[in-house]
Parts: structure tokens; sequence; C-alpha cells
């Protein structure tokens, strides 16, 4: 199976700002951005300058940010949207939403995780329970009643009950309720677009593939 193994912190200097993919250390000063600004990765990083992006280039750019986000491969990225493409809506926003309701996100958005990436290897690792039943599968779509729990054995997980702990201070979206006494997470709702970050400019993503 493909993956990204090198350095995650060049993904938020090539795309210019923060994607929050290193947990905590993204609210630190030690964070990459913080010390060395939005500049490029590579040797040519510091004196290079910053083209200004139109048509092709910005959609592109704004496909690979969205990728980096939910740390999507792009075979994956393209079943979604195909998807997206043959529900009733807009095709931007079912996008955005398919991105949510994978389990991994949401195990993150609930603060069981400080990152994606540390999300996914809990659901990998069979940590995660979906209404009682262990659910390793990180794409795996939540559906509005879920209950998300951890395991019992992982509960007093170092990782985890970190994350949980400073979860209020990341935030968590509306349409996800944490039960703080019994350490789970429940699915309230449907993400909307204003519970995805305003950052992100799907328009340009459909238009790219609808080329």
């Amino acid at each position: 199976m493909a993956r990204y193994r090198d350095a995650v912190c060049r993904l938020c200097r090539r795309e210019g700002g923060k994607l929050f993919l290193k947990g905590d250390r993204c609210y630190k000063s030690s964070c990459a951005i913080e010390k060395r600004g939005t500049q490029a990765p590579g040797q040519h990083g510091p004196t290079a300058r910053r083209r200004v992006l139109q048509g092709y280039g910005e959609q592109l750019r704004e496909k690979q940010k969205v990728k980096r986000i939910y740390f999507v491969l792009e075979k994956q990225f393209r079943n979604y949207f195909e998807k997206a493409s043959r529900q009733k809506g807009i095709t931007g926003e079912n996008l955005l939403f398919m991105l949510e309701k994978r389990l991994d996100n949401v195990v993150f958005r609930a603060g069981f995780a400080t990152s994606r990436r540390q999300a996914r290897q809990l659901v990998n690792h069979g940590h995660i329970q979906v209404n009682g039943r262990k659910v390793n599968i990180p794409s795996f779509q939540v559906r509005v009643g879920d209950v998300i729990t951890v395991k019992e054995k992982s509960v007093k997980n170092t990782h985890v009950d970190g994350a949980w702990s400073t979860a209020v201070g990341r935030g968590r979206p509306r349409w996800i309720a944490a039960n703080e006494a019994e350490f789970s997470a429940s699915i309230t709702d449907l993400p909307k677009r204003e519970d995805v970050d305003a950052n992100i400019n799907e328009q340009l993503i459909v238009e790219l593939y609808s080329k």
C-alpha cells in the first residue's frame, strides 16, 4: 500500500500554511511554519519567490492541499470526487463531507488523537470501536447516531489520554458530541460547510476534475 513517508512539515511549507499534521506541535513555537515562515522547502526555498498561481496551477495546488489535510492519496481522492459528483447537492461540498465523515478524521476531530495521522494509526491498530464493534478501516464512513469509543485496554494509552485532555483547546465541531465521563463521542448530525476549514476552496477542485 502506498503511503507518504517523508517529513510532513515540508507539506505545510509547500502549501504556504499550517495543515496541522503534527498534532500539538503545530500549536507551539517549534512548528516549522513558526520557525521558517511560509518559504518553500528545499535548498532554494529561502531565496525562491512564490509565483502567483492562476488557472490550472491554482486548481492543482488546492487539490493537493485538501489531499494532504486529510492524508488521502490520489486514487482514493479521485474516487471520492466521482462519488460526490453522483450525489445530489453541490459536488464540492459533497466531497468535503465524505472526507469529514471518514473514521480517522472523526477520531481526530472528536479528540482521541492530536492529528489525523495519529488517528489513522489508532484505527489501523484496532483501538477504535463504532457502536461497540472494532472498526480498523480508516475510510469507514460514520453515520448520525454512531458512537465512537476507544477499546477498554487502550483508554489509558498515553497518546490517547493526552489527546483527550487537550481536545477542548483544539476544539470540536458541533456535529460531534463528546461525553467526557464515558470517554466517547457521538455523531449527532451531518457536517455542514461551515464545519469544514474555511480556507478550502472546493470549487477549484471541481473545476480541475471537470476538465
